[in-house]
């Protein structure tokens, strides 16, 4: 009798079910209602090809009248206090966000998420648990300062069954991975701690030195990877690809304790624009919601009548990802980490505005630019039809690499 020739198992076949073979197929983001922290947790996920299997909680501080002044402590000693002067005085002052076990977003419209979770450790804890054997590992991404106690719960109750990636400012041993910027360890340079008063620096100096757990990055994580600009690009084509060109895009963010500024860098930035314009096809200018009111309105008044001028006003859909996928040079305000990190993985012309203006690890981070050939000052004086080229930030791709690597040592992989 012939021997029965069985099929070939497939390529890549290990003989073990994935759930067994420690695939991972899902993820848990905690986010903490800023979008800044929030997309760079998106990005990762994107990046480590989650992006259809992740869901999303929150840890939401409350808010409203005296908690806004609160907003320093720890979360869990805020909604203490919050508690108690709700329950003295039951003024309608100190109303929170947070109802029941939802919490509204801080733009809903936007994230399109419209009710999100609040974040309780113990129960995604036992979640992770109780289906590991049929769903395998889960993988916890979060991002903020609020977000720590959970992410770090989270990991304590249920070792063996997640893999958690946080940034903390120490005991980095609470976490499997930390990803954080290189600035972020600028206070501990010897220029920093000499403009440290010496009863602040246990404070503000990260405690812990960066090992072999943690990933560095140049910039901030973000989700404005190459598929999403291609996607940007279809998608806002017939408004921006037959605007004159060349394109340039300018974004406004809002004044920080380490960049301060108002209605002087305005001023500056608005005759800045008005000088190199003749070289502009196209002029697109955006805000954040951080921009004061006066700022913007400054624009608005100078430029509103000008035709190659185009201002976002906040109606109708963000073109921010469209100005990323179409614009040819980009002005930024030296602000936001998160949007000079985005710009600059495009590998397009970024001139930087107001950076005299900021101090500390902004300016740490300005200078690592600089070096990396990505940015150079707005004067006024420029010629935006020229161009120059640096190699893209890739910290988003570049992180995700090595979060595979560092899940391969625990004999785990990302199912995709």
């Amino acid at each position: 009798m012939r021997p029965i020739r069985l099929p070939e198992p497939p390529s890549g076949f290990s003989g073990v079910p994935d759930i067994l073979d420690g695939a991972i197929r899902r993820a848990l983001v905690i986010g903490n209602g800023f979008a800044g922290a929030e997309n760079q947790c998106i990005g990762l996920v994107r990046s480590l090809g989650l992006a259809d299997r992740h869901s999303f909680q929150r840890v939401t501080r409350p808010r409203g009248g005296i908690n806004e002044w609160l907003h320093w402590i720890p979360i869990s000693l805020h909604k203490k206090i919050n508690y108690v002067v709700k329950s003295v005085w039951g003024d309608s002052r100190f109303r929170t966000t947070v109802e029941s076990n939802k919490v509204m977003p801080l733009s809903a419209e936007k994230s399109g998420l419209l009710n999100v979770l609040e974040a309780d450790p113990k129960q995604i804890a036992v979640m992770a648990r109780e289906s590991f054997e049929k769903e395998g590992p889960l993988l916890v991404i979060a991002s903020g300062r609020d977000t720590i106690p959970v992410a770090s719960t989270i990991r304590k109750l249920a070792p063996e069954n997640v893999f958690v990636i946080q940034h903390p400012r120490s005991r980095l041993d609470r976490f499997d991975l930390v990803i954080t910027p290189r600035h972020d360890y600028y206070p501990q340079t010897a220029q920093a701690q000499e403009q440290i008063p010496w009863f602040l620096q246990r404070w503000i100096t990260p405690r812990d030195h960066p090992d072999s757990h943690v990933i560095l990055t140049v910039g901030a994580l973000h989700h404005a990877d190459s598929a999403a600009l291609r996607s940007a690009a279809f998608t806002w084509h017939d408004e921006l690809a037959y605007l004159p060109k060349p394109l340039l895009v300018v974004n406004i963010g809002g004044p920080t304790s380490n960049c301060p500024y108002g209605a002087d860098l305005a001023k500056e930035l608005i005759a800045k624009l008005q000088d190199v314009l003749w070289s502009c096809g196209s002029l697109r200018i955006s805000f954040s919601r951080r921009t004061p009111l006066n700022v913007s309105e400054m624009f608005l008044s100078v430029f509103r009548a000008n035709s190659k001028v185009h201002i976002w006003d906040g109606e109708g859909s963000n073109p921010h990802m469209g100005h990323l996928a179409w614009a040819d040079a980009f002005v930024v305000t030296a602000d936001s980490v998160s949007m000079l990190s985005e710009v600059c993985s495009t590998g397009k012309p970024v001139y930087i505005a107001g950076a005299e203006r900021c101090r500390w690890k902004f300016a740490d981070f300005r200078n690592s630019l600089q070096e990396r050939g990505a940015v150079r000052a707005f004067t006024g004086k420029e010629d935006i039809s020229e161009t120059w080229s640096y190699p893209p930030l890739n910290d988003t791709a570049e992180s995700a690499a090595q979060v595979h690597e560092a899940l391969a040592k625990r004999g785990w992989r990302i199912c995709t």
